[in-house]
Formats: C-alpha cells, structure tokens, sequence
C-alpha cells in the first residue's frame, strides 16, 4: 500500500493553542501508523497573502501572488487527507485561514470556469478533509458561520462532504483550555483513528 499523505494546516496566529492542540492530538495519533506520511503547516509563518479579486486565475489557470501559496498549492493537491485547524474569531473562522480559503479561488476558477480536474479523475472521491475548530463563547451557533467556508475550500479541492469530518470544541478561551476539557483529546484521538481506518478501506 501506498504511503496516505496528510498535509495538517495550523491555521491560528496563536501557536500551541486550543486548535493547534486538537490538531496535534488527530496527527500524533496517526503517525503511529507506518503508512502514514504527514507534513504540518503552521499558517501565519507560511506568507499566505489575501486574494487580489483580479480573476486572473480564470485565464491563467494560476494565481498571480507569488508566495507561501506556490508551496501549499501543490501540497493540497498531493495530499490524501487534508486537516485545516483554525479557532473561531469574531463568528468565523481566523483571517490567517480565510486567507488560504480565499486563495483556493484558483481551485474554483480551474474546475468551474477552465472545465479542467484539480486532481486526476482516479483521485476524485479520495481525498478526505478533517475541520478542526475551538471557540471560547458556549454558544451553540458558535461555529455555524465557519462551517459554509470550510465547506466551499473543501469542495472546490475535490473532498466530498461525505469525506469532511468536524471536531469543534467551544467555551474553550484560555491557551490550554482543551486541556482541560472532559472529552476533547480522547475525541481527537477517536477522529483520528476513524479518519484512517475509513481511508484506508478506501484506498485498498
């Protein structure tokens, strides 16, 4: 069997917070398995600027900003299984991550303006995402905002919603906080040997 790749994305500006912690937790648990390949990005030391508007990624089929994101794109695209973390500011997801969503607009302009895959056709329906989010409000909407623009980067990076999983854990505010929360790790650890086992069935 064939490596899995999986490419963790930290997308909070804090490092070593809650969602960085829940994230560390899933890939920690998968590196116990030899077949597992992973490569972490901590987002806001990967020179991710924001989207231009300019379209022009609707003719050139390539972004005109030239940073972070010439990296990251390919490693999205090579990735088996993607997990975005990212703590919920003011309602929505941080800017450092909206960023790199807003910069999956050449994704979009490849597969629904150019007509052209994102990844070869053999590769469609195996590609999986993980969304890992922490808030510290206790409200029950908390992440409702987020989850619509999770949505859009995954679909237009060829991961089904069947293929997305969550874990968003709120009234988490202090750095450490999901530390201390009754279920959190043992839940990351539980994503994350399910997020396997699945893509393993899938692959073989």
């Amino acid at each position: 069997m064939k490596p899995i790749r999986v490419l963790a994305i930290a997308g909070s500006p804090r490092r070593h917070g809650n969602s960085e912690m829940l994230l560390d937790w899933v890939i920690e648990e998968m590196k116990q398995d030899p077949d597992v390949s992973i490569i972490k990005i901590v987002l806001n030391d990967a020179d991710i600027g924001p989207c231009r508007g300019c379209n022009a990624c609707e003719k050139l089929n390539a972004c005109v900003n030239h940073d972070g994101m010439d990296i990251l794109h390919d490693q999205i695209l090579e990735a088996d299984c993607i997990i975005l973390s990212a703590p919920i500011y003011c309602m929505s997801i941080c800017a450092q991550t909206k960023a790199l969503v807003d910069r999956a607009q050449v994704f979009r302009s490849r597969k629904y303006v150019l007509k052209l895959p994102v990844v070869p056709l053999e590769r469609v329906g195996k590609r999986f995402g993980i969304f890992i989010s922490t808030a510290g409000q206790d409200w029950d909407y908390v992440f409702d905002a987020s989850i619509p623009v999770v949505k859009c980067f995954f679909h237009v990076i060829e991961v089904k919603n069947r293929d997305l999983s969550y874990l968003m854990v709120q009234n988490v505010d202090e750095k450490g906080a999901v530390m201390k929360h009754p279920t959190a790790k043992e839940d990351a650890l539980s994503l994350s040997r399910s997020v396997l086992l699945t893509m393993k069935e899938r692959f073989s």
